[in-house]
């Protein structure tokens, strides 16, 4: 009798963690043009659902451009103040430094909300290995 009341209990227990579990996803962003805008908006819609949501932006190639100072999306407005409302929320964009030096870009070029990585892709594997859901806009 002892075994199966511990059985419903730890059945109980590992049930409320799992829902306690925190969502955590990665963006991919390796195109501004394509995927930026969505992307940003649905983090936003994310956090909206779920506030707890751990989000991070990996970006490389041209998917860095939006983190640039004076970036602007296609209808003229400032990529900067949906980053800096998201990073208010406890969202991390990070840009990788093979991209910077192979673009021959600097960091003074960015917006002070971005972070850097060395290398975009190996942190995409390794947020997938602490969790994270891949997302690619």
């Amino acid at each position: 009798m002892h075994i199966r009341k511990t059985l419903v209990v730890l059945s109980l227990a590992l049930a409320s963690m799992g829902a306690l579990a925190q969502d955590k996803a990665a963006y991919h962003i390796n195109d501004t043009d394509a995927q930026a805008l969505g992307a940003l908006r649905n983090a936003k819609n994310h956090l909206d659902t779920d506030p707890a949501a751990q989000i991070t932006f990996v970006t490389h190639a041209a998917g860095v451009d939006f983190l640039m100072q004076d970036a602007k999306d296609r209808n003229g407005n400032p990529y900067e103040i949906a980053v800096q409302e998201l990073v208010k929320r406890g969202v991390k964009f990070e840009v990788c430094e093979i991209t910077l030096k192979n673009r021959n870009l600097k960091r003074e070029q960015f917006i002070a909300e971005a972070s850097y990585t060395p290398s975009g892709v190996v942190r995409l594997v390794k947020l997938q290995g602490q969790g994270y859901a891949y997302l690619k806009p």
